[in-house]
């Protein structure tokens, strides 16, 4: 081991080391529950020392099948502290999938919430895996809290190295080969100062999104920072309206439909939320205007962030750049983070000029080491040092970055392409509309068409031929949708993202059942 290994410090002996501080503090809210630093700190060495009984350590894999407990939180830092590699499954995938990702990764152990224990049975029966270990009694599985009950909670040196492999977090899987992108430990630590410090006072965080996205990284930060964090199971704006009020919450991470889902719910106009400082954003395309609600719904306190698990952090959109009397600046990402090169190409790799649309291309430290055993598909979207994002953007005078698309969402259709956030955005302008998503439809020809799913503002009179005429004059008949339906609600992954491929779906089928035409 090379002195540099010596000295490195994980992330999760860094968050340790917060926790020891003041053992006391309270670190962690769940239902009701109230779970102190030091009760955290010693349950982390005791679950460590347990899977190290279990033979599971350094170089293995570790899945976990958890929802927002303290103890998965406990389990993933137990996990990297003994040098294993994790892996947390989006729960609401299917069971074949989850099966996949399990096989895939090589599980030693899977790690399960109680509440989960049926699903768990199914993924195992589909992926056997050597040892499943439950976050409390169950009808199958060992209970790993029960066998971290009779370590000691002495501090554990971590096992693991700068170079080995820390997370292991997996693109699509829904259908296909799953695609797990591997981050090292010397990486996640870089992960940490993405975002700015914040005023002096304690943080609170509220988790209302899985812990297996960006809600993770958050909640190292805050433990890190001497914070507390309060975890909900899942999202309900009441309640989450509730809990800011009530815990004060000064931090909250939200994907823009929930955002909106937000500040729409009818408690938000009489419900206190001065106590919020970072409202971040991100994960998926956000709307400019409804953006600009947002901020006069609760102040000059939303910060966007814009990554990629491949890429980690790429811009920032800070509180002062969410300016109502500049408009066109809640259209774009953000400014390109200091530690970030940023190229836009076009097809050819040639680099394009500011103003000048291209694909997003990135150089950083935070640069996924690549996928798991796919060399073919890593060598695909690494070259030469840069990760090609296949997100389609430009950046402007002032190296603002704005996203226009993704690739393989954007719509080529007779006469041209069709963005579909920029026509997301301007449905999206209209009075009676919430939220959109815009997406592309082959016909029996196998020409693309333009469809929309809108959810109109309750009691509204909006109708299709509206919108249809109003995107017409507006961007011009290529941009006009063959087919806009109203919804009360989009559809959203796991992670909270609007799911085009269910709504893509759902069109191919009415449009197969009933025939060509305009809704």
């Amino acid at each position: 081991m090379s002195m540099d290994d010596q000295n490195f410090r994980t992330y999760v002996e860094e968050n340790l080391d917060a926790l020891s501080t003041h053992p006391d503090r309270e670190a962690l809210i769940h239902q009701g529950r109230r779970v102190t630093a030091g009760e955290f700190r010693d349950l982390v060495h005791r679950m460590a020392r347990a899977l190290l009984a279990q033979g599971i350590g350094r170089g293995r894999t570790v899945t976990l099948l958890c929802g927002n407990l303290p103890e998965t939180l406990a389990a993933r830092y137990a996990a990297n502290l003994v040098g294993a590699r994790v892996n947390h499954l989006y729960n609401k995938l299917s069971a074949d999938a989850q099966a996949a990702i399990v096989r895939d990764v090589e599980t030693q152990a899977l790690i399960v919430d109680p509440r989960l224990a049926e699903r768990a049975a199914e993924v195992t029966k589909l992926a056997p895996v050597p040892a499943v270990l439950v976050l409390g009694p169950a009808k199958t599985g060992t209970d790993l809290l029960e066998l971290a009950a009779q370590q000691s909670a002495e501090p554990l040196a971590s096992l693991a190295r700068p170079e080995d492999i820390c997370t292991l977090r997996h693109t699509g899987g829904t259908t296909g080969h799953p695609k797990g992108i591997c981050t090292t430990f010397e990486q996640a630590r870089s992960f940490s100062g993405l975002l700015p410090e914040e005023p002096d006072g304690e943080r609170r965080q509220l988790v209302v999104t899985t812990l297996a996205h960006a809600a993770g990284h958050l909640a190292d930060n805050t433990l890190r920072s001497g914070g507390a964090v309060v975890l909900h199971d899942d999202f309900d704006p009441a309640e989450a309206l509730a809990t800011i009020a009530g815990e004060r919450i000064t931090d909250l991470f939200l994907l823009p439909p929930l955002l909106y889902q937000l500040m729409d719910h009818p408690d938000a106009a009489h419900t206190d939320t001065s106590s919020l400082r970072m409202l971040t954003y991100g994960g998926c395309q956000s709307s400019p205007a409804r953006i600009a609600d947002a901020v006069r719904r609760f102040g000059p306190v939303l910060f966007q962030v814009y990554g990629q698990n491949e890429a980690g952090g790429i811009a920032l959109l800070n509180q002062d750049d969410h300016d109502l009397e500049r408009p066109e600046r809640l259209r774009s990402a953000g400014k390109v983070i200091e530690s970030v090169e940023v190229a836009i190409r076009d097809e050819s790799g040639r680099d394009l000029p500011p103003g000048e649309h291209g694909e997003v291309c990135v150089r950083s430290e935070m640069i996924m080491q690549g996928y798991w055993k796919q060399p073919e598909l890593t060598a695909e979207v690494l070259r030469d040092g840069w990760l090609h994002t296949g997100d389609i953007g430009f950046l402007d005078d002032e190296g603002y970055l704005t996203i226009v698309d993704r690739i393989k969402d954007m719509i080529v259709v007779v006469g041209g392409h069709v963005y579909t956030t920029e026509l997301e955005d301007l449905i999206n302008t209209h009075p009676q509309i919430l939220q959109s998503a815009v997406f592309g439809v082959r016909d029996s020809d196998r020409m693309e068409q333009v469809y929309a799913v809108a959810v109109p503002v309750p009691g509204s009179d909006v109708d299709a031929d509206g919108l249809r005429a109003m995107v017409r004059e507006r961007r011009g008949a290529m941009y006009e949708p063959a087919d806009i339906r109203f919804v009360d609600a989009l559809p959203l992954t796991d992670a909270g993202k609007p799911d085009k491929k269910q709504l893509r779906q759902l069109a191919e089928q009415s449009l197969a059942g009933s025939g060509e035409g305009r809704g």
